[in-house]
């Protein structure tokens, strides 16, 4: 994006932020995200039914257009025909679902007889703008095969009825025309800075569903998932699959290709055990319009894979670090344990065996796991980490710097493994060799907890990668990268820590001989130690005048 549609898109978000905020006062954020997200998902379809209408509504009058029809009768009973809408992708909204008239009637006393005009009148009696909002969203279920089950109908529950017309009017003044941005590509970064925001509010249970979007643009950018079947099995709010579909728009002019033709070629596959995260999730897809398949229902993936046949070309995730008593409905025997049992105390490696498990013979994965399962020995995972190093499927490791996540303050680190380092398409062969990059010292504060990449580093490392893959331009850097062999890992009992293998960084010479700077700098520190302890007798002196020090009378 230019600086003019950056500006435009973050004057919009502190405006909707702060607005959505002042509305919050009876709510907590786990709640009051349904009720925004639930809005600006109705908004959206809402909006995008309109347009479609709207286009169609100019056709139907065209006489050089072939859907012309000279009868208006026959004009407003075609405009209400489902068919025109859905093969443009378009979600079918009924009467009752359109913003239009919810705003319009979202103040009406209760026992007010409504008329709804769609394709037939009927009367609809309102009884609060939260049923309203409920009975809405499942007509648009109901008439949307692919929504079912998906949207979040609890505004008449939550008896919010007081600041559901504020926050709809709010809704309703979001600026969803510009001129270079589409009107789909805002909604979409409204939505996906809602999130990051709401997973900051309720800070460790926010990071169930929310990776920050700095590591997730490194991971799929790493990837570069182009085209083929997109994987997450612990999919949160369906971060990866935007930032894929993101990617594939961001490199639409250098590949010289169409971004909504190439969208079509990456097939999106996920599984989701939260049922409200995995609704944010089917919503942050439909947004954008992408075809899914996040299974019929929410799931625990290492209990009921959803996708038990799949074999994916790009695999990423970001599965929960450590978790324990994950294995109570798994089989001992399970056909995705090739590289040794998980220990029950950790899924760390259950989730990297259930990847490979599903990852194609080409294809290439990344996740992010805690630091512990690079070195550790405990219960097994010495041995499992030692078969994946054995069978080369590691390809890169990346150690992040900490307090980048909202949920946990664990150090973490990013696995990169691929069943093929033959060299193909463009990369050279890399068997039994394994690239180390240290992040550690990368990063910002971006406020006073959280720390964040910048788009430089995430350059920075993507570049390094691509170019050690390619052949073209790599070097080893101390302190930030290297490539190393099988046999010098197993030197280091396959322990995976970029630090033991980049060494130091290398401290820039200044051309003063190493004796005579230790002359110096001892010369420098005695002279400090004899004026310090000048000011320590000083500071006793004037204590004692003020009667602090000595006997009391």
């Amino acid at each position: 994006m230019n600086t003019e549609e950056t500006k435009f898109l973050k004057d919009l978000d502190k405006q909707l932020w702060t607005a959505a905020d002042q509305l919050r006062s009876n709510l907590d954020a786990a709640v009051y995200k349904h009720v925004v997200l639930g809005l600006i998902f109705l908004k959206y379809v809402s909006d995008a039914f309109k347009e479609r209408h709207e286009e169609l509504e100019a056709a139907f009058a065209d006489p050089k257009n072939d859907y012309y029809l000279e009868d208006p009768k026959d004009r407003a009973k075609e405009l209400e025909v489902r068919d025109y809408y859905l093969e443009k992708n378009v979600f079918w909204v009924p009467a009752l679902a359109r913003w239009d008239f919810i705003k319009a009637n979202a103040k009406v006393a209760n026992g007010t007889k409504l008329t709804v005009k769609n394709g037939k009148t009927f009367q609809y009696t309102f009884n609060g703008i939260g049923k309203l909002l409920d009975d809405a969203l499942g007509e648009v279920e109901k008439d949307n095969t692919q929504l079912k089950n998906v949207l979040e109908k609890n505004y008449a529950r939550m008896q919010i009825d007081s600041i559901l017309p504020s926050l709809i009017d709010r809704i309703a003044d979001i600026p969803f025309h510009h001129a270079s941005l589409k009107a789909k590509d805002i909604l979409g970064h409204v939505y996906e800075y809602f999130l990051g925001e709401f997973a900051t509010a309720e800070g460790k249970k926010g990071g169930q569903y929310y990776t920050p979007k700095s590591i997730v643009t490194l991971i799929v950018e790493m990837l570069q998932p182009f085209q083929g079947r997109v994987y997450d099995p612990c999919c949160g709010s369906g971060g990866f699959f935007v930032q894929s579909a993101e990617f594939i728009e961001q490199y639409a002019d250098v590949k010289h290709y169409d971004a909504d033709t190439q969208r079509q070629k990456i097939s999106i596959y996920g599984q989701e055990s939260n049922p409200t995260t995995w609704r944010l999730a089917c919503m942050n897809l439909a947004i954008r319009g992408l075809g899914y398949d996040l299974g019929k229902e929410w799931a625990d993936t290492l209990s009921r894979d959803l996708h038990p046949d799949l074999r994916a070309d790009f695999i990423m995730a970001n599965p929960p670090f450590n978790m324990k008593e994950w294995d109570s409905a798994v089989r001992e025997d399970d056909p995705r344990w090739k590289y040794g049992t998980p220990p029950t105390g950790n899924a760390n490696f259950a989730w990297v065996q259930h990847m490979i498990f599903h990852l194609a013979p080409q294809g290439s994965m990344g996740l992010l796991l805690a630091n512990g399962s690079m070195s550790s020995n405990t219960n097994n995972e010495g041995e499992i980490r030692k078969a994946f190093l054995q069978a080369d499927l590691v390809e890169c490791m990346v150690s992040l710097p900490g307090q980048l996540f909202t949920n946990t303050q664990i150090p973490a680190c990013i696995w990169f493994l691929t069943k093929n380092k033959s060299a193909r398409n463009g990369l050279r062969d890399r068997k039994g060799e394994t690239l180390f990059i240290d992040a550690r010292d990368l990063g910002y504060m971006k406020d006073r907890v959280l720390r964040d990449f910048t788009p430089e580093d995430i350059q920075k490392i993507v570049g390094t990668f691509q170019a050690w893959r390619q052949g073209k331009g790599y070097k080893n850097e101390a302190g930030f990268c290297k490539s190393v062999k099988l046999k010098d890992i197993e030197k280091q009992d396959f322990v995976l820590t970029p630090g033991r293998y980049v060494g130091a960084k290398a401290v820039k010479d200044d051309g003063e001989p190493f004796e005579e700077k230790m002359k110096r700098l001892t010369a420098q520190l005695m002279e400090q130690m004899k004026k310090g302890e000048k000011l320590d007798k000083e500071i006793k002196e004037n204590l004692k005048k003020l009667g602090f020090l000595g006997e009391k009378k």
